[in-house]
Order: structure tokens, then C-alpha cells, then sequence
């Protein structure tokens, strides 16, 4: 069968083509070969021009634009070129080298011609390979998946600003607790996520290029009195990379499992905003907005499903075994190099595209949310027990005995109204005035500083 949206085995490149699509340039084979591919022709202008071995001393801005139209030209059909040259060599990296080669002699230009052999010069596959991955996952995430996650921040403290003064009943352990408000509940979540964010933006994509073993040793037989490690530091940061100086034949991806668990935790926080969303959908805290057309279920027409935080939260899982296997594996190579670290880097998409699925539908779903003033008010006002924490603890303050004990033997188990709590407070041996505090109460008063934290939080945002 011709490969489509319908036929793919991945939902990758099937049902979820559209979601993933800002990534398929970047982090497919496409963008791997793209990738190698300009990390061989930069190297090359970078030996002639910046490292100035002699034998390339000649090269002007013309043969430097030749090169650099190569790379300017490059689509589909020339990394089909370079796939059609693999099937020959039987190698990945090799078919990109004569896949240049081959477009140096179609340019026709002598100096260039001239110089073919320096077209990988000193490099092994992995010295091109880390750092072509180096640079897809930093194009992956600055240009697609930080501003997804940064859209998410964005609609959670708008969420928070909106709901910050609204009252909402607690349930810890799934039985009612102390008040708390939504916005303040939102904020914590917008807490979290702020700070893996701000990791993720000092991370490091490192790479190396120092040949076969990292020791630089073809590079020394060659050109003995060139600075080599400065050369190799110059040039993996003109990539806009981090110059790793200690490595074997391969980067050994430490980087990488930092950058995954450290999506693997905001996906983790994600899964656990996604279920209290949805359990504060089931008991009506928030409702959802209907979609013109959109079908609930199949059979019950009423019904307003959940599901882009279901979506999410089953995506996420996904996006997180996979990024875990490539933080705890790709760290570990046999001796100078094995190569079991090769199929799995060709996975890299497939984590990042998971996640990014999992962050649209959360926004998408947030955009549906309504609140349910009515729904939370309800619930407050039926669960006047909750104030038993505040009776005990001004009773401690009057110093009276045993006030935890006094007020559960009222409380414990049980659900109280609002007479039901006039009449717990009257009994108490405390002063009228005090009293009077207490029975001034209500549940939805009960909420200490959240509004004030919350509000706290969103101005240290908006201060930067």
C-alpha cells in the first residue's frame, strides 16, 4: 500500500499529521541528512577559511557561495539523492559526502574540484551525526516546542487571573478540605511549569568534532602544528552550540538526557494538571463549551466528553516512555563507541512530537473551559465542617485543652450545615467576641492568602 495519513503505523504521520507537521522538517530523516548535510559543507568552509590549511587557502567568496547554494537548494528531492546513494554505500553519513562531492564536480568549478578529498576531512560519522542532532532538537525546541509550552504557560495564568478571587472547596484525600480558590490552584500548576521552563532555556546542546576516538589523532597526523581543539571549539560554537572537549568517538549524550527528563517532568506535571481538570469537570466545576457538530458519544447525544485532557494525558505517557528509554540509554556506549545509540537517536522526533501533540490538545482543551460559579459556590455551602480547622486553632490560642480532640468528635465523618456550625461555635468556651469571629465565618471565606499568593505570583511574572 502507498504510504498516507491512512496507511501510516505511526499516528505520528497519520491521524495526528497535522499536529506534528511543524516538526517534520526539522526532526524527520529529512532533517537529519539537511542537518549532516551542513555540518560537512560549514566544516569545509570552516577548514579553508577560519583553520586556513594551505591546500585550501585559494577558496573565495565564489566557491564559498557554490558551497553554500548547495545548501540553500536543498529539498526533498536532494536528500532522496543521498538515500538512493546509501542503498550503494550502505552508509548513512558516507552517501552525504559523495552526495557533495558529486555536486562540487556538477559545479564545474577547478578549485573546488581540486580539493574534493577535503569533503570530511579527519571526521568520523559521529562527529558530523552529534552534532546534525545537536542542531535539530534546538531548532525542535526553540522553534516549535518552547512556544507551544510557553503558549500553555501563558494560558494557564490567564486562567488564574480570571479565577483568582473564586472560592473553591479542597479535597484532599478526595474528602472535602480546607477552601482553597481556582486561581491559586492554577498558579501552583503555572509555578511548576515556569521553573522546568526556565531550565530548558539555560540548557546546553553540546557538541564535539575530534575524530575517531576524540583524541584529534587524524588531525595531528595530517596537520601536526594547528591548534586543533581551539579549531574544534570555534567551529561547534559557530553552530551555535556548546563545545564539548572531552568525549570518546561519540558525544555521550549527557545533554540529551538532561534536556528529556527535563521534558519528561513537565510532561509529568501536565498529566497531573490534565486529571485535576477533568475531575473538576466531572463534579461540575467547570463546564465545557459545545462544538458546533462535535459528537460526545455515540450513543448518549447529551454528553460533553473531556477528552482533548484525555487526549493529552494518554499522549503524554507515550512522549514520557520514550524520552526516558533516551535519557536512560543514550548516556551508556561500549568502550570508544557501539552503535545501539544510532536507532535510537532516529526516535528523537517521535518524543518531542508525542509532547507537542499532548500540549495542543491542553490548550485546546483550556480553551473550552467555563466556570461553574454556581456549582463551587454549592459545594462550599455544604461543608461548614471545614471551618472546624480554624475553631480549633483559635481554641489553641486561648489557650483551651484538647481543641483538636473537642472539635473533631463534632466534625469527624460528618457533614455540617450552616446552623450545624452556629451551634458547634456557641458551645465553645471562648470569648463572645471571638465568637462572633467565628460565626461571621463562612466556607467560602475560609481561603487565607490565596488571592494574595496568586496575585503575588502573577506580578512577579509580568515584573520578568
Amino acid at each position: 500500500m502507498d504510504l498516507n495519513t491512512l496507511t501510516a503505523i505511526s499516528p505520528l504521520d497519520g491521524r495526528y499529521a497535522s499536529k506534528t507537521e511543524p516538526l517534520r522538517a526539522l526532526t524527520s530523516e529529512f532533517g537529519l541528512i539537511r542537518a549532516r548535510t551542513t555540518v560537512e559543507i560549514k566544516w569545509l568552509i570552516f577548514l579553508a577559511r577560519t583553520a586556513k590549511l594551505p591546500e585550501l587557502a585559494p577558496i573565495g567568496s565564489a566557491q564559498v557561495e557554490i558551497l553554500e547554494s548547495i545548501l540553500a537548494d536543498f529539498g526533498p528531492e536532494q536528500a532522496a539523492q543521498i538515500k538512493a546513494i546509501e542503498a550503494q554505500t550502505n552508509h548513512d553519513v558516507k552517501a552525504v559526502e559523495y552526495f557533495i562531492k558529486q555536486a562540487i564536480n556538477e559545479s564545474q568549478d577547478t578549485h573546488l574540484i581540486s580539493i574534493i578529498e577535503f569533503v570530511h576531512f579527519a571526521c568520523t560519522s559521529e562527529d558530523i551525526n552529534n552534532l546534525a542532532h545537536a542542531m535539530m532538537l534546538k531548532d525542535a525546541m526553540k522553534s516549535v516546542l518552547l512556544p507551544s509550552l510557553n503558549r500553555l504557560n501563558q494560558a494557564l495564568q490567564t486562567l488564574a487571573e480570571q479565577t483568582i478571587d473564586q472560592p473553591m472547596l479542597s479535597r484532599t484525600h478526595g474528602q472535602t478540605a480546607s477552601p482553597t480558590t481556582v486561581g491559586k490552584e492554577i498558579i501552583n500548576v503555572a509555578a511548576r511549569l515556569n521553573r522546568q521552563l526556565n531550565q530548558i532555556d539555560t540548557q546546553p546542546y553540546l557538541g564535539k568534532i575530534n575524530g575517531a576516538v576524540g583524541n584529534f589523532n587524524a588531525h595531528v597526523a595530517a596537520y601536526p602544528d594547528h591548534p586543533w581543539p581551539e579549531l574544534s571549539r570555534q567551529f561547534v560554537e559557530s553552530l551555535g552550540l556548546t563545545w564539548n572537549a572531552y568525549t570518546t568517538q561519540i558525544e555521550p549524550h549527557d545533554y540529551m538526557a538532561e534536556l528529556f527528563q527535563n521534558i519528561g517532568r513537565i510532561n509529568t506535571l501536565l498529566i497531573d494538571l490534565n486529571r485535576d481538570i477533568w475531575s473538576y469537570i466531572s463534579v461540575g466545576y467547570f463546564k465545557q463549551r459545545a462544538v458546533a457538530g462535535e459528537t460526545g458519544s455515540s450513543t448518549m447525544p447529551h454528553k460533553v466528553n473531556p477528552i482533548d485532557f484525555e487526549n493529552s494525558e494518554g499522549n503524554l505517557g507515550i512522549a514520557n516512555a520514550l524520552l526516558h528509554h533516551l535519557a536512560e540509554k543514550l548516556p551508556i556506549s561500549r568502550w570508544q563507541r557501539d552503535l545501539s545509540d544510532s536507532t535510537v537517536l532516529r526516535n528523537l522526533g517521535a518524543g518531542l512530537a508525542y509532547s507537542l501533540i499532548a500540549y495542543e490538545s491542553t490548550l485546546k482543551g483550556m480553551s473550552k473551559l467555563e466556570l461553574n460559579t454556581v456549582a463551587l459556590g454549592a459545594d462550599l455551602d455544604q461543608a461548614w465542617e471545614v471551618l472546624g480547622e480554624a475553631a480549633q486553632t483559635v481554641m489553641r490560642k486561648h489557650g483551651i485543652t484538647n481543641p483538636y480532640e473537642l472539635i473533631k468528635e463534632k466534625t469527624r465523618g460528618q457533614v455540617l450545615d450552616a446552623p450545624g456550625w452556629s451551634q458547634l461555635v456557641n458551645a465553645l468556651d471562648l470569648p463572645d467576641s471571638t465568637k462572633a469571629q467565628l460565626l461571621a465565618l463562612r466556607p467560602a471565606d475560609y481561603i487565607g492568602l490565596a488571592s494574595e499568593l496568586s496575585a503575588s505570583y502573577l506580578s512577579s511574572i509580568a515584573d520578568g
